[in-house]
């Protein structure tokens, strides 16, 4: 029996993927700033916080696609074998692509002698997120059978993880907060690189894909206090990152900006649950609206937002070299920021829908789709969507 095509999902992939860009154009413009102290670098600085919940949507999303999938269909071996597939041979290869690029413009102290070290860490390039996801499809057999022992009482395995969640960025926050981790192994110390900070979100996320009509109902119930709150939870963060974390705790710009904090737990969670409403209203208003140009611009973005997160690096260095050739004040870079957002989106969608068109390129984007001829473009199928 086929499965029904999610189009919620798209329209949560092309969200996310923009966030991610967002955040991430944003710190190529900040590290043009030559005075770190003014006005229009704080003032980029703080708007980052807002989209900091893209992270967590993809490890929510991912969540809600294979426990779909997954649930009643146990063959683990074949899981990993199709899961590790897509993932690990694009880690491969961008990782080591990307470095050759770093060597070949003399950007920055990079050799091939750090590959080993960027390969384990995944702290190069963005590419943290992959080794994240690796880390999950390895324990998800287990978060699916802890699913099955608490068949009756999905709910409270969600409120127990999310007091678990709390607690670990609330540690994280306050408990390790000037705490000396040079010596403590790379896989704790470098928390936003441990699956664990993350499994609220893909419990979370498997929740909503055994309870959808009682999640969605529960959202249309509360939709016109969800927003409203929300969106207060978006802009609070510009307050939270410059009066509490930074002038009232005095903490260095990294940790104040830090995603794995309890304001940002809230905040995340409600803009995730916000964000699936959304979809659930796309897929409906798309049922109506399937050739519109903004239907076909979501479905495009959401086929290789896998492909435009793994080439993002070249785009941004794009739009970085172009701007350091202009000698911008900050208040200048400030103000054509949209525009560099915009190209860096554009840039990184053509590079991914070039990857994804033709064969021979897929396998960069993790869509090699040897199976297709060169002009035939078939459906994607949901097992995809965690992409």
């Amino acid at each position: 029996m086929a499965r029904r095509y999610l189009h919620e999902v798209d329209f949560m992939r092309a969200f996310f993927i923009c966030g991610v860009l967002w955040n991430h154009t944003i710190n190529q413009f900040t590290s043009l700033m030559a005075h770190h102290w003014h006005t229009p670098y704080y003032a980029l600085r703080s708007i980052r916080m807002i989209g900091h919940f893209s992270r967590m949507g993809f490890m929510f999303m991912t969540g809600l696609v294979l426990m779909m999938i997954y649930y009643e269909k146990h063959d683990w071996p074949t899981f990993w074998k199709k899961r590790y597939n897509g993932v690990l041979w694009p880690y491969l290869i961008w990782n080591s692509l990307l470095l050759a690029v770093m060597i070949g413009v003399n950007q920055g102290n990079y050799s091939w002698l750090q590959l080993p070290k960027i390969l384990l860490h995944g702290d190069h390039f963005y590419m943290y997120y992959l080794l994240i996801t690796m880390q999950l499809y390895l324990l998800f057999p287990v978060i699916v059978k802890l699913f099955h022992r608490f068949e009756r009482h999905q709910l409270r395995l969600v409120i127990i993880s999310f007091i678990i969640q709390l607690s670990l960025v609330t540690l994280i926050k306050y408990g390790l907060w000037g705490v000396n981790t040079n010596n403590w192994p790379y896989w704790f110390k470098a928390y936003s690189i441990n699956v664990f900070v993350y499994q609220f979100y893909v419990v979370l996320g498997g929740y909503v894909a055994l309870h959808r009509k009682k999640v969605v109902n529960w959202l249309n119930q509360i939709w016109g206090l969800l927003v409203p709150f929300t969106i207060s939870l978006g802009l609070g963060t510009v307050i939270y990152y410059r009066g509490f974390n930074q002038q009232l705790l005095a903490l260095r710009n990294s940790h104040a900006l830090s995603p794995h904090q309890p304001y940002m737990l809230v905040y995340d969670t409600a803009m995730i649950l916000m964000t699936y409403g959304l979809g659930q209203r796309f897929a409906s208003w798309r049922l109506t609206h399937r050739k519109h140009w903004i239907a076909k611009f979501i479905h495009n973005i959401a086929t290789v937002s896998f492909g435009m997160y793994l080439n993002q690096t070249l785009a941004l260095m794009g739009v970085k070299w172009v701007l350091s050739q202009t000698g911008w004040s900050s208040l200048q870079l400030v103000w054509v920021l949209p525009i560099g957002y915009v190209a860096v989106v554009s840039m990184s969608f053509a590079m991914a829908w070039f990857c994804y068109r033709f064969v021979p390129f897929g396998l960069l984007i993790g869509r090699p789709r040897w199976h297709l001829r060169l002009k035939t473009s078939k459906p994607q199928i949901v097992e995809n969507a965690d992409r």
